[in-house]
C-alpha cells in the first residue's frame, strides 16, 4: 500500500496550524508569514520502501510581518454525507475549521441535535464510528466556537437626564459565540419584567422610561459568553427644568380627510403638560379629549380625518411646576384630490379600442398628475401609437390584442392627495379552428359520418357553439349543423346522401363572433344506392295517333344516390291485362322519349324510373295518356245520294263501326262536284246523330240540271276518312233562264227576222222555244207561236206598216216556259243609233255614286235596249280619253240614272265625288328584322285612285304588339302618301311581334292588312347574372356563382357566361383555377349570346384567394462588401401569396455542404442584412426566404466574394437566335456570358427594337443570372427585330452586347377578322357583302384571302323555342341553326363577294375571316340578312316610246323576266327632264309622260363616268380606278377602257427585251380595248407598259349603248425626282432562305421611303412584285424558297421609293434556282401574292403574277384565277391603228366564242420563236375544282386572248366559258388544217408591207407543210397549233386524244 508524506517547514503549532485530510490534501490554518516556503509530497511504498516525490509547490502569504486581526470562525472543509454498508469496520467523518487565534478554536459535534462526545481526534477535527450499525445513522453537524466577549459601544461614565423623559445607556458587545448581555443598578441585577420602565434593546443597550428620580444610580453592563466575561459602567443623575416648547407648531395645509399632526416638542421636568386650544375652545389636553383631536405623548395634536372647518389657528400650551410656554401656527385644509370614477373591469374584442377612465375631482388650487401601470409597470404612452392618455386621465388603447390582458392602475398624485384605482382588461378574440378534424364513416349507422376534432383555443371567451360546414361532390361549403354544443368534440352526421362525398370543416363562436374554419377532414364517400324517389314531373302527352311523347325530369339530387345511368320506362294499355313493355335509356341527360308504333286512339298507362350503378330506383306514379287521334279507316256506310230538286240532293247513309272511327266522331262531310272539276267541290258538315242509325243530309245551291259524283266521309279532329264510293247523279230540270242577245233584222213593212241565243241556263232539255209579239200596250193583239228548240230565229209576219210591236221570247223544258226576254221595235222602219241624251244634269254626287238626270234622244226607231255612262276621269280637261264607268240594260223608259261604283274624291269631267275612307289596305306587307330593337315594314303604297280623298291628307297608320302578349298595342301615324316603308323603333329585344298596316285619309281609315309577324334581331344582355357570390377554395382557386339573367334582360338564347368562358348556359357556377395566391380579385360575371357580351354584374364582387408559403425574395444585391464582411439587400418576394411575417439568412462558405450554413431570422420588415466575420477572399452562399402563416417559402440564392476588388461585368456575346427557335410571337435568344468582375451578375436585362424603328425597349430587367438564353415574347409576327443583352452585378451595368441579327418572326394567324360594312341583298338567291380588311399589322403575315361562313337561321322555329329554353335552359343555339357553310376568296384584294346560290326567303347569318399562310383568325361578328328578295337584276323590257303629242310621250314596257324580278315588283320609277324622278306604285306596264319639251330630244344613255383616277404608277404599270357616271339613265352593264401610247412605241422602250413574244414594231401605235362587265369593280391594274411613254386612257358606261368618255393622260416611271436605280443585287443562300443584298442607289429628290423587289422566271421576261415596303434602312431581305419552283431560275431586282413615286429598277441579278418547292396545290400556307396593291393585275391579257399563281402555273400548277368580276368580266382586243387598218376593226372585235375544250391535267406548250430561232417547251396544268373554289357551281369565269398569247397563265383560263354563251360545233381535224392555213395565209396577205414579211413567209410554209404531215399521220390529235399575231408557235402536247381546239387569237383579223 502506498502511503503519502508531506514535507513543508513547519511552523508554530504545526499540529493545530494544519490538516491533512482523508483524501490526503494538506490544509494550513490562519496562515502567517512563515508558512510562505516550497511545499512538496512524497508517496513512499510501505513494502518496498520506494517512494516518489511531487513536483515542489510555492505558497505565498501577502502581508507578511504585519499583526493578525481576530478571524471568525469558518469551517474549510465541511463533513460529507456518507453511505457505509452495514458490518464496515468503522467509518470517519472530518471537519476542518479555521479561525484566529487558532489556539482559541474549539470545534464540537452534534448528532440529530445531541451533542457527541466520543470518537473524536485531531482536535475534534474527525469523528469515528466504529462497526456503524443501522441505529448510527443520522444527522451530524460540526460547530466551531473562538471568540471571547468584546465591547463595541459603551456608555459614557455619567449621563444626565431629566425627569419623565427616556434615556438609553449603550451596551454593545461582539464574540463568538455572540455574548449575552446583563445589567445591574447599583450592582442589583435588573429585572424588566419587575421594573416595565426597564426596557433591553435588541443590540444589547437599556432604556429606561418616564425617569424619576429614583432612577438616579450606576448601572452594570456584563457581556459574557463561552469564551469569557466582560464589564462597563455608568452614572445617571435625574434632574426637573421649567416647560420650554423647542419645536413649537408651524403653519401647516393638509388635504380634507387626511391626519395631519401639528407638533408641539417641549423640555422641562417633570414633564410638562400639554394642551391644544383652537381660539377658546380647548381641543385636547390631559382631561379633554374632543372627537377627531388626539394628543399625542410628544404634546402633538393630532387631527384625524380634518375636516375642511378644521382650518384656523391654534395653540400649543406646556406647563409643569416650574413653568408655562406657549407657541400657535394656521393650519389650511384642502379639498382630498381623490378618483370619483375609477377604471372597470373591461372585456373588449380583439383590435377594438378600450377605454379606462380616471376621473378626479380635487381643490382647484392643486394640480394632479395622472400615472397608469399595468402589472405594476408603468406604462409609457409616448412609447406606442396605439396607447394615449387624454388630459382627463382617460387611457385608450386601440388595436387591442391579447398583450394587453392585465390589471390597469390609474395613479393620481397631487399636493391635494394621491390615489389610485385598478381595473381588469380582457382582450377577447375570435376562437382558434378546431384542430385535428377527422371523418369517417359510420359502422354502426347507415348514410352517416362520425366526426371528431380537438378543443380549440377559446378567444378568452367561454365558447358558445360550434358550426359545422360540408362540401358535398366538391360543391361549395354550406353550413350543416350550426348549434353543436361548445363541450362537443364529436358528433355524427345523419342523413346523408349515398355515393357522395362529403368533406367537412368546423368553426367554433363566441361572443366575439366566427373563428377560423379548421382544415377540411378527407374526404369521404357514401357508397351508391339505388335512387330511393321516382323521377319528378312524369307528363305525357300524345303527339301523333301512334305516339305519346314521355317527359320528365330526374329525381331530387338528394335522392338520386348515386351518378344516374339512365331510366327505365314501362307502359301498357290501361286496363286490359296486357304485358308490360320497357324501354331503357341508358343516358341519363334524355329526359324525354318518344314512345312510337303504339294503337291509334288508345289509353296508355307509364310509369318511368331512374337507375344507377346500385340498381334500379322507383316507379314514378302512372301517368295516362291516349295516343291522338287518328282519321277514321272506313267510309260511312249504306250512302245513298237521290236529288230532291233541281238544286238539292239528299243523302242518307249509316255510321261507320266505332272501332274503326280512330277518335271522337266529329261529324261528316256530304261532298258533290261536277265531272272534272273536284277542285271546285261543294261540302257541306253535318254535326254526327248519335240518337239516329240513319242520318241523313242535304247540299243545296247546286247548279240546275247538272250532273254531280257524291261522296260521304267520317272525319275526327285530325282529318278526314275515306270517302264513300262516288255516286252519279243529276240534279232535275227546272225552267230555262233568257234566251241570250235578242235582236232584229230584215226589219219590213210587214215582217222581220227576230234572232236570239240558247239561255246560258238552260237548266234542262230545251223542248222549244215560245215566241209571242203584239202591239205595243195592246195585249188582245198577242200571237204566240212555239218553236222546235233547235230554232233560233222566227220571220215574224203579217204585221202592221209602222207600228210599234213588243216581241217576246222564252225557252222551254219539261218544267215549262223559262223566263222572258222582250224588246220592242216599229215595223217598217229600220233601226237606227240611237241620239244623245240632252239636259243632262248631276245631283246627289256622293263617294261612290252620282245621280244623273237627262233626257232621253231619238231612240233610233227601237227601245233603248242599254244606257252606258261614260266619263273623262282624272283631270279636269279636255284632252282626257273617255272611259265607260257605268251601264243599264232593258230601262228604255229612263229619264236618270244612279251612277254607282265610281271612285271617292276623283274627277269625272266637271264634278269631283266627294272623298271616303280607303277601300283597301296596303299590299305586300312584310316584315323583316332591322336590328335588335327594330323592325323594318315595307308595303305597296296605294294607287293614286285607292286614295278615296285628297292625298295631302292619305297617310298610313302602323299597328304593333308583342304576339301573344296582353299589352295594348302601340300605334305610329305615317303621313306621306307615298312611303312604303317604316321602321319599328324602341321595340324589345330578340321579340316577336305582330304588325297591321292600314290607309288612312281625311274620312276615315281603311281595312287593316293580313298581320305579318316578325322578331327582333338577337342582342347581348342588358344585364349581368344576379346573386353573384365568390368563395375562395384555395389559394390559386376561386369558385363564382350566380343567378340567371332575368328574362327581360337575356335579349336571346344565352349561350354562356364569361370571366374566362363557360359554355353553356346550364351551368351557374365555374372554378376559377390558376389565380395568383392570396390575391384580391375584382369578379363580375357576364352572359354573352350568339351576338357578344352582355353588360357585366353590378356591383363587382371581390374576393381574395387563399394565402399559401411565399416564393422567393427578389432583387438580391451586396451593396457593400468588404473582405470579412457584406451588406445585402433584397426586395420582397413578387408573390408573397399572403401577409409576410419573417424572413430567414442563410450563408455559409460556398465550399461547404448546408450542414454548415448560419442562419438568422429577420422581422418582416426588414431588408437589409449585415453579415460580419466572413473570411476574405471567399465565395458565399446566401439564401434568402420569407415566411407567411402557412410556412416557408422558396429560398433565393446568391453568391458574393468578399473582396473589395469588385467591378462592373463586360458585356455578353453578340445574341444569336437560331432559326429553328423563331416562332410567330417568341424567339428564343441566346448569348455566352462575360467576365463577372469578381461579383456574381445578379440579373440580365434583355432590349429589343422592332425594325425599323430606332427606339429600343427593354422587355425584361429581370432574366435570372443562370440563364444563358431568354425566350423574347410579346413579339408581333411577321416583324424584324433586333435585340441585345447587358448583365447587371452588384457595382453596376455591363454595356449592352452587340446588336443581334435582324430577325423576322414567322406569321401567324391574323389576330383581327374583317369588319363587315354591309350585307345586302343582291338577287333573291344572292347578298352582297361590303367588307373592310383588318389593319395590315393584324393579318400577322401575307394576307391570302378571306372566308365567308354562313348557314340559315331557323327562325320559324323561335315561336316553340322561347318556352322550351325557359323549360330547358341546357338548349343549345345548335338548335336553331345549321352548321355553316364556307366560302374561301383567295383574292386579298376583294372587298365585296356576292354570295349566292342561298335559299330564297330565308334569313341568313354571315361572318367573315381572313387568312394567312398559317391559319385563319377570328370570325367576325354575325351579320343578319333576309334573302329572298333584292332589287330586280334586269330592266323593264320592251320599252315603246311613242310621241303621242307634241307634249306627251306614251310609254309602254314590259316586267322584267321573272327570274330576274328577284321579289315581288313594287313598282316602276320613270324619269325625264322636267318631272324629275317619278315613282310609280304600280304594275302597269304602260305611262304617258306629259308636259314635255315640244320637238325635243331625250337622253337614254349614261353619262361619263364622274372621274378617272391613277395609283400605284411604276416604271411598267399602273393602277387605274374611275367613278360611276352621275347619270346613269338606266342599269349599267359594263365599262370600256381603251388605252394606247400618245406617240409610236421604239422598239428600245420596251421594259421586257427578253419576252417570249416580241414588243411591237418600231413607230407603230398600239389601241388596246378592255370591256369590263357589271357595274363593279371600277378599277384595273395595267401592267407591260413601257417606261417612260405618255399613254391616252379613255372609259366610258354603257347601259344598253355606250354613253360619252371620260380621258386622262398618265406617263410611265420613273419620273422626275424619283429614285434611281439601287446597286445591281447579289444573292446569298442558306439552306431554304434566299437573301438579296444591294446598295443604295440616288435617292432623288425626296428621301427613299421604301423598297420594293421585283421578281420574274429567267426565261419569260415579265416582272412582279415579289415584296412590297421594305423598310428604307434595310439593304438586304431575306424570304423562304418555298415560293420557287425546283428547276426554274429566276431573276430578281429592287426598286426604290420616294415621295416622287417608284425610282428606276436596279439591274437583274444573277439567275438562280428554285429549290424543291412543293407547287402542285393551292393551298393556305403557299399561296404568297407578289401583288398587294388590291388591283387586279391587267398586262394586256390580264396577266397575274404571284408566288403561287404565275411562277407556279408557269411550271405546271394550275391556280384559280381570281373571282368576278376579273377576268370573267373582262374583253380585250388589240388593235393596230395604222392608216391602212384602222376602218378594219370593229370596235367590238373583241368579242370572241371558244370551243368546248377537254384539255388534259397533263399538257405542255412547245413554242417556236422566230424572234429566238428556238423550240420552248412550257408545261401546262388543267385547273381542277379545289377546296378552295369559291364555288364548285359557279359560272366559269371567260378569258380572251390577244397578242402576248405566249404567257403560260392563260392556258387553263381559256377553258372557262360563262354560261350563255353558244358553244361552236368543234372542229374536225380537215376543218381546222383548212381553217388554220386560211389563218396564216390571212396573216402574210395583212403583212404584205410590214418589214417582217420575209418571216410570215416562211412560216406559212412550214405551218401547212407541217399540218398536213400531221393529218397524214393521223397525229393531230396529239398537237395542234396557235399562231399569234407576233410570230410564235405553241404547240401543245395532250394525252387525251379528245383534244379539241380551244381558241383562236382573234387578234390574227382572221
Amino acid at each position: 500500500m502506498d502511503r503519502f508524506l508531506l514535507a513543508f517547514r513547519t511552523p508554530e503549532d504545526s499540529g493545530r496550524g494544519t490538516a491533512i485530510t482523508l483524501d490526503n490534501t494538506l490544509v494550513i490554518l490562519s496562515t502567517v508569514a512563515p508558512d510562505a516556503g516550497r511545499y512538496y509530497v512524497q508517496a513512499v511504498n510501505d513494502k518496498n520502501g520506494e517512494n516518489k516525490t511531487g513536483q515542489p509547490i510555492t505558497l505565498s502569504v501577502e502581508n507578511v510581518g504585519g499583526p493578525a486581526d481576530p478571524i471568525a470562525p469558518t469551517i474549510v472543509i465541511p463533513p460529507r454525507n456518507t453511505s457505509v454498508i452495514s458490518g464496515t469496520s468503522e467509518v470517519t467523518m472530518e471537519c476542518v475549521a479555521n479561525a484566529r487565534p487558532l489556539i482559541k478554536l474549539s470545534i464540537s459535534w452534534k448528532k440529530d441535535g445531541v451533542p457527541v462526545k466520543s470518537g473524536l481526534s485531531d482536535f475534534n477535527r474527525r469523528l469515528t464510528v466504529l462497526s456503524p450499525v443501522v441505529s448510527d445513522s443520522g444527522f451530524y453537524e460540526c460547530e466551531a466556537v473562538l471568540q471571547p466577549p468584546q465591547f463595541v459601544k459603551e456608555p459614557e461614565k455619567h449621563i444626565t437626564a431629566e425627569m419623565e423623559k427616556v434615556v438609553d445607556i449603550p451596551c454593545q458587545a461582539r464574540g463568538v459565540p455572540q455574548p449575552d448581555i446583563v445589567w445591574y443598578k447599583d450592582a442589583v441585577p435588573i429585572s424588566p419584567v419587575k421594573t416595565p420602565r426597564y426596557r433591553v434593546l435588541a443590540g444589547g443597550s437599556l432604556q429606561v422610561n418616564g425617569l424619576l428620580p429614583d432612577d438616579t444610580g450606576m448601572f452594570q453592563c456584563f457581556a459574557r459568553n463561552q469564551a469569557g466575561e466582560v464589564q462597563t459602567n455608568t452614572y445617571l443623575a435625574v434632574t426637573s427644568i421649567a416647560p420650554n416648547i423647542t419645536a413649537g407648531p408651524s403653519d401647516s395645509t393638509v388635504i380634507d380627510g387626511m391626519s395631519v399632526i401639528l407638533h408641539c416638542e417641549t423640555s422641562g421636568a417633570p414633564r410638562p403638560a400639554i394642551t391644544w386650544q383652537k381660539g377658546e375652545r380647548v381641543l385636547a389636553s390631559g382631561s379633554v379629549q374632543l372627537p377627531r383631536f388626539t394628543l399625542l405623548e410628544s404634546g402633538s395634536l393630532l387631527i384625524s380625518p380634518s375636516h375642511i372647518s378644521d382650518a384656523g389657528t391654534y395653540t400649543c400650551m406646556a406647563s409643569n411646576s416650574r413653568g408655562i410656554d406657549e407657541a400657535s401656527a394656521d393650519l389650511v385644509v384642502w379639498a382630498r384630490t381623490r378618483i370619483t370614477n375609477p377604471p372597470q373591469d373591461q372585456s373588449v374584442i380583439k383590435g377594438t379600442k378600450a377605454t379606462m377612465t380616471c376621473g378626479v375631482t380635487h381643490d382647484p388650487s392643486v394640480s394632479v398628475r395622472f400615472v397608469w401601470e399595468k402589472d405594476g409597470q408603468v406604462i409609457i404612452p409616448q412609447s406606442l401609437p396605439r396607447l394615449r392618455l387624454d388630459v382627463n386621465g382617460t387611457l385608450h388603447i386601440s388595436q387591442t390584442w391579447s398583450g394587453d390582458i392585465g390589471t390597469y392602475t390609474c395613479r393620481v398624485t397631487s399636493v391635494g392627495g394621491n390615489d389610485s384605482r385598478s381595473a381588469h382588461l380582457r382582450v377577447r378574440q375570435l376562437p382558434h379552428a378546431p384542430e385535428n378534424p377527422s371523418a369517417v364513416l359510420s359502422t354502426t349507422e347507415k348514410r352517416a359520418i362520425n366526426l371528431t376534432w380537438a378543443k380549440p383555443f377559446d378567444g378568452n371567451s367561454p365558447l358558445i357553439r360550434y358550426i359545422l360546414e360540408v362540401s358535398e361532390n366538391n360543391a361549395p361549403w354550406t353550413v350543416l349543423l350550426a348549434n353543436i354544443e361548445p363541450e362537443s368534440t364529436a358528433e355524427t352526421v345523419n342523413g346523408l346522401i349515398p355515393a357522395r362525398s362529403y368533406q367537412f370543416r368546423l368553426c367554433a363562436v363566441n361572443d366575439v363572433g366566427k373563428g377560423q374554419f379548421s382544415k377540411e377532414t378527407d374526404r369521404v364517400s357514401l357508397p351508391e344506392e339505388p335512387p330511393s324517389a321516382p323521377p319528378q314531373n312524369v307528363i305525357a302527352s300524345g303527339r301523333t295517333n301512334q305516339s305519346i311523347m314521355i317527359q320528365w325530369q330526374p329525381p331530387p339530387e338528394s335522392h338520386q344516390n348515386g351518378i344516374l345511368r339512365g331510366y327505365i320506362i314501362r307502359y301498357r294499355l290501361t286496363g286490359l291485362p296486357v304485358d308490360i313493355q320497357y324501354k331503357n335509356i341508358s343516358n341519363p341527360d334524355v329526359t324525354n322519349l318518344l314512345l312510337e308504333d303504339l294503337i291509334i286512339w288508345t289509353n296508355y298507362e307509364i310509369e318511368v324510373a331512374a337507375y344507377n350503378g346500385a340498381g334500379l330506383g322507383v316507379y314514378s306514379h302512372k301517368v295516362t295518356e291516349w295516343t291522338l287521334q287518328g282519321v277514321p279507316t272506313i267510309a260511312p256506310g249504306n250512302v245513298k245520294a237521290e236529288p230532291v230538286n233541281s238544286t238539292t240532293i239528299r243523302f242518307t247513309w249509316t255510321a261507320p263501326n266505332p272501332q274503326f272511327i280512330n277518335g271522337i266522331n266529329q261529324g261528316y262531310k256530304l261532298l258533290a262536284w261536277e265531272p272534272g272539276k273536284e277542285d271546285e267541290m261543294t261540302i257541306v258538315t253535318v254535326r254526327p246523330n248519335f240518337q239516329d242509325s240513319v242520318h241523313v243530309g242535304h247540299i243545296s245551291g247546286l247548279k240546275k240540271f247538272s250532273e254531280y259524283f257524291t261522296s260521304v266521309l267520317c272525319f275526327t279532329t285530325p282529318g278526314d276518312g275515306p270517302r264513300s264510293p262516288p255516286r252519279r247523279l243529276r240534279t232535275h230540270e227546272d225552267t230555262p233562264g233568257a234566251v241570250g242577245h235578242l235582236s232584229f233584222t230584215e226589219i219590213l213593212d210587214t215582217s222581220l227576222k227576230v234572232s236570239w241565243r240558247e239561255p246560258n241556263e238552260k237548266n234542262g232539255v230545251l223542248t222549244g222555244y215560245r215566241i209571242s209579239w203584239e202591239e205595243y200596250n195592246r195585249t188582245n193583239t198577242r200571237v204566240t207561236h212555239y218553236l222546235p228548240n233547235v230554232t233560233l230565229e222566227y220571220r215574224v209576219t203579217g204585221l202592221t206598216a209602222l207600228t210599234t210591236y213588243t216581241i217576246e221570247v222564252a225557252g222551254m223544258t219539261s218544267k215549262g216556259q223559262g223566263q222572258l226576254s222582250s224588246s220592242t221595235i216599229s215595223s217598217g222602219v229600220p233601226p237606227e243609233l240611237p241620239g244623245p241624251p240632252t239636259n243632262l244634269a248631276i245631283s246627289n254626287i256622293g263617294p261612290r255614286t252620282v245621280t244623273l238626270q237627262f233626257k232621253p234622244g231619238y231612240d233610233g226607231k227601237t227601245s233603248i235596249s242599254r244606257w252606258q255612262v261614260e266619263a273623262q276621269v282624272g283631270v279636269i280637261g279636255e284632252n282626257e280619253d273617255w272611259v265607260m264607268v257605268h251601264q243599264v240594260a232593258n230601262e228604255p223608259d229612263a229619264r236618270s240614272l244612279e251612277v254607282s261604283g265610281l271612285n271617292p274624291y276623283t274627277f269625272y269631267r266637271k264634278i269631283q265625288t266627294l272623298q271616303a275612307p280607303p277601300d283597301m289596305a296596303p299590299a305586300n306587307v312584310t316584315l323583316r328584322t332591322a336590328s335588335e330593337t327594330s323592325l323594318w315594314l315595307r308595303w305597296v303604297p296605294l294607287p293614286e285612285w285607292e286614295y278615296n280623298g285628297n292625298p295631302d291628307s292619305v297617310g298610313y297608320r302602323v299597328q304593333y304588339s308583342r304576339t301573344g302578349a296582353q299589352s295594348k298595342a302601340l300605334l305610329h301615324v305615317i303621313a306621306d302618301r307615298l312611303e312604303r316603308e317604316f321602321t319599328i323603333e324602341d321595340l324589345e329585344e330578340w321579340t316577336e311581334y305582330e304588325v297591321r298596316v292600314q290607309a288612312i285619309n281625311g274620312i276615315g281609315a281603311g281595312p287593316w292588312s293580313q298581320p305579318v309577324r316578325g322578331r327582333t334581331r338577337e342582342s347581348v344582355p342588358s344585364c349581368g347574372p344576379t346573386n353573384v357570390s365568390a368563395f375562395a377554395t384555395t389559394s390559386s382557386s376561386i369558385l363564382v356563382r350566380w343567378f340567371e339573367v332575368p328574362e327581360p334582360d337575356r335579349n336571346g338564347l344565352i349561350l354562356g357566361y364569361k370571366f374566362w368562358t363557360v359554355e353553356g348556359n346550364a351551368s351557374h357556377s365555374v372554378q376559377l383555377t390558376g389565380l395568383g395566391k392570396y390575391v384580391l380579385y375584382e369578379i363580375q360575371v357576364l352572359a354573352f349570346t350568339r351576338i357578344g357580351d352582355g353588360r357585366p354584374s353590378t356591383p363587382s364582387i371581390l374576393e381574395r384567394t387563399l394565402d399559401d408559403v411565399p416564393g422567393p425574395p427578389v432583387v438580391i444585391l451586396f451593396p457593400e462588401v468588404r473582405t470579412t464582411s457584406v451588406r445585402l439587400i433584397w426586395q420582397p418576394p413578387s408573390q408573397p401569396n399572403g401577409i409576410i411575417l419573417a424572413y430567414q439568412i442563410t450563408y455559409r462558405l460556398n465550399s461547404t455542404n448546408s450542414n454548415t450554413a448560419t442562419f438568422d431570422v429577420l422581422n418582416s420588415s426588414a431588408r437589409q442584412y449585415t453579415v460580419t466575420g466572413l473570411r476574405p477572399e471567399s465565395v458565399y452562399v446566401f439564401r434568402i426566404r420569407a415566411q407567411t402563416r402557412k410556412g416557408w417559402g422558396e429560398a433565393a440564392e446568391a453568391l458574393v466574394v468578399t473582396t473589395e476588388k469588385r467591378a462592373r461585368p463586360q458585356p455578353t456575346s453578340r445574341p444569336t437566335v437560331p432559326q429553328e427557335n423563331v416562332q410567330a410571337r417568341s424567339v428564343l435568344l441566346s448569348w455566352e456570358p462575360g467576365s463577372d468582375g469578381l461579383s456574381p451578375v445578379r440579373y440580365y436585362t434583355v432590349q429589343v427594337r422592332e425594325l425599323p424603328e430606332k427606339n429600343w425597349t427593354v422587355h425584361s430587367a429581370s432574366v435570372s443570372h443562370e440563364s444563358s438564353s431568354y425566350i423574347v415574347d410579346r413579339l408581333k409576327p411577321f416583324t424584324s427585330y433586333q435585340f441585345r443583352v447587358k448583365a447587371t452585378n452588384d457595382i453596376g451595368d455591363s454595356d449592352y452586347s452587340e446588336e443581334s441579327e435582324a430577325i423576322t418572326t414567322l406569321q401567324d394567324a391574323p389576330d383581327e377578322s374583317p369588319t363587315i360594312l354591309t350585307v345586302t341583298p343582291h338577287t333573291t338567291t344572292s347578298v352582297l357583302i361590303c367588307w373592310q380588311p383588318p389593319p395590315e399589322e393584324k393579318i400577322n403575315g401575307i394576307l391570302l384571302g378571306f372566308r365567308i361562313r354562313y348557314r340559315e337561321l331557323l327562325y320559324d322555329r323561335l315561336r316553340s323555342f322561347s318556352a322550351h329554353a325557359i323549360s330547358s335552359p341546357s338548349t343549345s343555339w345548335a338548335e336553331l341553326t345549321s352548321p355553316y357553310s364556307i366560302r374561301n376568296l383567295s383574292d386579298p384584294s376583294l372587298t365585296q363577294y356576292e354570295l349566292d346560290n342561298l335559299t330564297k326567303h330565308k334569313r341568313y347569318e354571315i361572318r367573315m375571316s381572313v387568312y394567312n399562310a398559317v391559319g385563319e383568325g377570328p370570325t367576325s361578328s354575325p351579320q343578319e340578312v333576309f334573302v329572298g328578295e333584292a332589287v330586280p337584276t334586269a330592266p323593264p323590257q320592251n320599252v315603246v316610246i311613242q310621241s303621242a303629242t307634241a307634249t306627251q310621250f306614251d310609254v309602254t314596257w314590259d316586267p322584267p323576266p321573272l327570274e330576274t324580278q328577284n321579289g315581288d315588283i313594287q313598282g316602276y320609277k320613270r324619269k325625264n327632264e322636267t318631272e324629275k324622278l317619278r315613282t310609280l306604285f304600280l304594275p302597269e306596264g304602260g305611262v304617258k309622260l306629259k308636259n314635255l319639251t315640244g320637238y325635243t330630244t331625250y337622253m337614254i344613255t349614261p353619262s361619263a363616268p364622274s372621274f378617272i383616277h391613277f395609283s400605284e404608277l411604276t416604271t411598267t404599270s399602273v393602277n387605274v380606278s374611275w367613278g360611276e357616271p352621275v347619270f346613269p339613265n338606266g342599269i349599267i352593264e359594263g365599262y370600256r377602257l381603251i388605252y394606247e401610247p400618245c406617240m409610236p412605241v421604239d422598239e428600245s422602250s420596251v421594259a421586257c427585251v427578253d419576252c417570249l413574244h416580241s414588243p411591237s414594231p418600231p413607230g407603230v401605235s398600239k389601241i388596246v380595248t378592255v370591256d369590263v362587265k357589271g357595274n363593279a369593280p371600277l378599277w384595273l391594274k395595267i401592267k407591260d407598259l413601257a417606261d417612260g411613254v405618255t399613254y391616252n386612257f379613255r372609259i366610258r358606261a354603257k347601259t344598253f349603248t355606250y354613253g360619252p368618255e371620260v380621258e386622262a393622260n398618265i406617263t410611265t416611271g420613273p419620273g422626275e425626282g424619283a429614285p434611281g436605280p439601287p446597286g445591281e443585287p447579289f444573292i446569298s443562300r442558306y439552306g431554304s432562305a434566299l437573301t438579296i443584298h444591294w446598295t443604295n442607289g440616288d435617292p432623288g429628290r425626296a428621301p427613299i421611303t421604301r423598297y420594293v423587289i421585283e421578281a420574274r422566271p429567267s426565261d419569260e421576261g415579265l416582272w412582279d412584285i415579289l415584296i412590297k415596303d421594305i423598310p428604307k434602312e434595310v439593304t438586304s431581305y431575306t424570304f423562304n424558297m418555298d415560293i420557287l419552283k425546283q428547276g426554274v431560275s429566276y431573276d430578281f431586282r429592287v426598286i426604290g421609293v420616294n415621295d416622287y413615286g417608284y425610282g428606276s429598277p436596279s439591274q437583274p441579278s444573277p439567275s438562280i434556282s428554285g429549290n424543291n418547292s412543293n407547287c402542285n396545290a393551292l393551298t393556305h400556307g403557299e399561296m404568297v401574292s407578289l401583288d398587294e396593291s388590291r388591283f387586279p393585275a391587267l398586262e394586256l391579257n390580264n396577266r397575274r403574277l404571284s408566288v403561287k399563281n404565275s411562277f407556279c402555273r408557269k411550271n405546271g400548277v394550275y391556280t384559280r384565277s381570281p373571282p368576278r368580276p376579273s377576268p370573267g368580266s373582262l374583253h380585250y382586243s388589240d388593235e393596230d391603228v395604222s392608216t391602212k387598218y384602222n376602218d378594219l376593226i370593229p370596235a367590238e372585235s373583241s368579242s370572241l366564242t371558244e370551243k368546248p375544250s377537254e384539255i388534259s391535267d397533263s399538257q405542255e406548250a412547245l413554242v417556236f420563236s422566230f424572234k429566238t430561232g428556238g423550240l420552248h417547251t412550257l408545261p401546262t396544268q388543267r385547273g381542277s375544282d379545289s377546296e378552295y373554289e369559291v364555288d364548285p357551281n359557279r359560272q366559269k369565269t371567260h378569258s380572251f386572248v390577244n397578242h402576248y398569247i405566249s404567257d403560260p397563265t392563260y392556258y387553263n383560263s381559256w377553258r372557262r366559258q360563262q354560261k350563255g354563251i353558244s358553244r361552236a360545233q368543234a372542229y374536225n381535224y380537215t376543218e381546222f388544217v383548212l381553217f388554220l392555213c386560211l389563218c396564216v395565209q390571212s396573216v402574210s396577205l395583212t403583212m404584205k408591207d410590214n418589214h417582217l414579211e420575209r418571216h410570215v413567209n416562211a412560216s406559212v410554209s412550214f405551218v401547212c407543210f407541217g399540218l398536213v404531215f400531221l393529218c397524214c399521220l393521223n397525229k393531230l390529235h396529239d398537237f395542234f397549233l396557235f399562231f399569234s399575231f407576233d410570230f410564235h408557235f405553241i404547240l401543245l402536247k395532250s394525252t387525251n386524244t379528245n383534244t379539241k381546239l380551244q381558241m383562236l387569237d382573234k387578234s390574227t383579223n382572221t
